[in-house]
């Protein structure tokens, strides 16, 4: 019997090193089915140029505008299943997926048709020891909380996988739908974890499945960053939260409370605008 189909999804926006360094440590994958594509955000550089150069062979298919991470992955998983895809692996460029990354993650997916995510664990770029995901996080929607998990203890807590490696299955993709573009560049990975469960899927960790992970942080990220980080994250909480404005005002209190006792009052600023566009987004 062989391998399931496994496709490998990059979307690619400005960011060809990253993109490169990640397709270089997918040859090492111990895995004997899978496809890699990269689907090309409109990038505003010679990148398209530069990664058929390292790889001619590499399937890469240039969207025409920036779609963002849900509409580029789509366009991809829409070519996936089409091509007959049992698994689709969603990875962020800026990863270093081990070399058996990919056959833990599917032999956990293939141990139960009810699971329909699976991720790894992701350990810091700088720090290949630190853990900074246990496959996922927890979002407490009443009180507007959204965390990383870091330790297999907390696997119960666990709500939505990390769209920095993300493996679903096909069937979950067929009966949940695509991800939903009204989240262009966060919050999408929660968002599709929620509506799993909700339609009875399980989410589980491959233990096995390490994978290096840049990043970023709250910390050292752009103000225009921080400012769409909580935007659609508000879009989150008024499309999921079983009160919606409460969950906004829990979310906006503690990042207010975390920027203030940093001294980051710049970052406030990027908050409080982003709280103001995400209540306006459509949450539908």
């Amino acid at each position: 019997m062989s391998a399931p189909l496994v496709y490998i999804l990059i979307v690619n926006y400005n960011a060809w090193p990253d993109t490169l360094a990640c397709l270089r440590a997918l040859e090492g994958l111990r895995y004997p089915n899978y496809r890699v594509l990269v689907l090309d955000n409109a990038s505003q550089n010679d990148g398209v140029a530069r990664l058929r150069a390292a790889f001619p062979h590499l399937e890469l298919v240039e969207l025409g505008r920036n779609l963002g991470f849900a509409g580029g992955n789509n366009a991809g998983i829409r070519r996936a299943l089409a091509a007959g895809a049992d698994y689709v692996w969603l990875l962020n460029p800026d990863t270093l997926p081990e070399a058996g990354a990919l056959a833990a993650m599917v032999e956990r997916a293939e141990q139960d048709t009810r699971i329909g995510a699976v991720g790894a664990v992701l350990y810091e770029m700088d720090n290949p020891q630190q853990v900074q995901a246990w496959g996922g996080g927890q979002v407490v929607l009443p009180w507007g909380l959204i965390r990383l998990l870091t330790h297999p203890r907390q696997a119960g807590r666990l709500n939505y996988i990390s769209g920095a490696s993300l493996l679903i299955r096909r069937a979950a993709l067929e009966r949940v739908g695509l991800l939903d573009e009204g989240f262009f560049m966060y919050g999408e990975d929660c968002d599709y974890g929620l509506r799993l469960t909700r339609a009875g899927f399980r989410l589980a960790v491959a233990e096995g499945a390490r994978v290096l992970h840049k990043g970023g942080s709250s910390w050292s990220g752009s103000l225009r960053s921080d400012e769409y980080f909580a935007a659609y994250n508000v879009r989150l909480f008024r499309k999921h939260a079983p009160w919606p404005l409460l969950a906004v005002a829990g979310y906006g209190l503690f990042w207010l409370l975390e920027y203030s006792l940093r001294g980051r009052f710049d970052k406030v600023g990027a908050l409080g605008r982003g709280l103001w566009r995400g209540w306006r987004l459509p949450s539908v």
